[in-house]
Parts: structure tokens; C-alpha cells; sequence
């Protein structure tokens, strides 16, 4: 088994995350990661939510997970952070997914076949997060936004990579760091069949990505 890219299920989750988050702040990196877990037909979509940061990522998650009939959950640090993401998801016209409160190895060790992660690079414990996900038998997609935070002022040309800090033994099939909202890498795992997959030999895709904000057409190969 693997991750199987639907493009009729990206499409529809681009349009709809495009009308409900076109006025946010981050619009742009919400629209991307709803088409891409909406396409690769997520079924566990976990983020890891900052106290503070844009809720647009989250209403688009939300909107894939409607596509997909995925189980869609939010880790945050504290109470605090839990209560004030469930009020912007309210404001937002959405509902509040399934909530987590606690550390990232206490709340990662409890969600099992994870195939679709954000994590928010401005979190302290954000590489923890990634270290300590357990992923899908057929592979997942993991997404790390505000990626410039970890590279300091000249980020165009390096920006953090999240396979970096994975698990020792995880087979990363390809990667792509994107010029989009503040920073985002995005890294596709290979599924834990065994059978050892060549990035080079694997189907690729073209995505095409306006930023709204910007007006800039951003163009990648999955």
C-alpha cells in the first residue's frame, strides 16, 4: 500500500479552502496544504498549532478532511492555546476538530497512522513533533510552515528542512522547499513495506500554486 494522488479531490478542496480563506492572513499556504491532503486522500491529518498563529492553515485542513473523510486533529502546548484556537475556528465559520493538549512525545505516542502533518516551525518543540509521529503503513506527507524561522534572514536559498530531524531509518521519497507564506517544506514518506522505492522512477506531478497575497505563480513537482 501506498499514498495514491487523487486530482479530482485536490481541485475541489483547492476551490473551496480559495472561498473560505481568501480575506485570511496565510491564505495562500491553506489553499496549498488543503489540495494536498485533500489529493493524497488523507485519512489522519494531525497539526501542530502555535498560540497566536494564523488559523487559515487550519480552516483549509478542516475543509480536506470534509473531502476526504479523514479524522482531523490539533495538537496544542496548553489550555490556553486550545481555547483560543477553538474561538478563531468558531469566527472562522468552521468547527473545532478533535483537540490534543499536552507535549509533543505524550500526545504524538497516541495518534497512529498519521499520513498528512503540519507543524508550525515557530513551536518549541517542533522537531520533536516530527520525531516522534508514527506514520501510516503506506506513507505520509509532512508539511512544515513559517520554515524561515530556523534559517535566519537569508532563507531563499537553504529554509528548514524537516527530514532532518526525522526518526533515523525513515525513507524520505522526495522533498520540495517552497517560496510560499513564510517558508514551507513539504517531505513525502515512503511507506514502511520495505521495498525500496527509487524518487527518481516515481510518478511526478505537477502542482501549479497562486499566492493571493502576492500574486505569484509558484509551479512544483510532487
Amino acid at each position: 500500500m501506498k499514498l495514491v494522488w487523487s486530482p479530482e479531490s485536490a481541485s475541489k478542496a483547492y476551490i473551496d479552502t480559495v472561498k473560505s480563506c481568501g480575506n485570511f492572513q496565510e491564505s495562500g499556504v491553506a489553499e496549498l496544504l488543503s489540495a494536498t491532503a485533500a489529493g493524497w486522500n488523507a485519512k489522519l491529518i494531525v497539526e501542530a498549532w502555535l498560540y497566536g498563529g494564523a488559523i487559515a492553515t487550519s480552516v483549509g485542513l478542516s475543509i480536506a478532511a470534509r473531502h476526504t473523510g479523514a479524522r482531523h486533529v490539533c495538537i496544542v502546548l496548553d489550555e490556553r492555546s486550545r481555547a483560543a484556537y477553538v474561538k478563531a475556528m468558531y469566527e472562522s465559520g468552521m468547527s473545532a476538530p478533535e483537540m490534543v493538549v499536552g507535549d509533543a512525545e505524550e500526545v504524538m505516542v497516541g495518534l497512529v497512522g498519521v499520513d498528512f502533518l503540519v507543524v508550525d516551525c515557530k513551536r518549541k518543540d517542533f522537531a520533536r513533533v516530527l520525531r516522534f509521529a508514527r506514520f501510516s503503513n503506506k506513507g505520509a506527507v509532512l508539511a512544515c510552515k513559517n520554515a524561515y524561522q530556523k534559517s535566519g534572514s537569508d532563507a531563499a536559498s537553504a529554509g528548514f528542512r524537516c527530514h532532518g530531524v526525522l526518526e533515523r531509518g525513515t525513507r524520505v521519497v522526495r522533498s520540495v522547499f517552497l517560496p510560499v507564506g513564510q517558508g514551507l517544506d513539504i517531505t513525502h514518506v515512503g511507506s514502511s513495506s520495505g521495498r525500496s522505492e527509487n524518487p527518481k522512477k516515481s510518478p511526478s506531478r505537477w502542482i501549479r500554486h497562486f499566492d493571493q497575497q502576492s500574486g505569484e505563480e509558484h509551479v512544483f513537482r510532487s
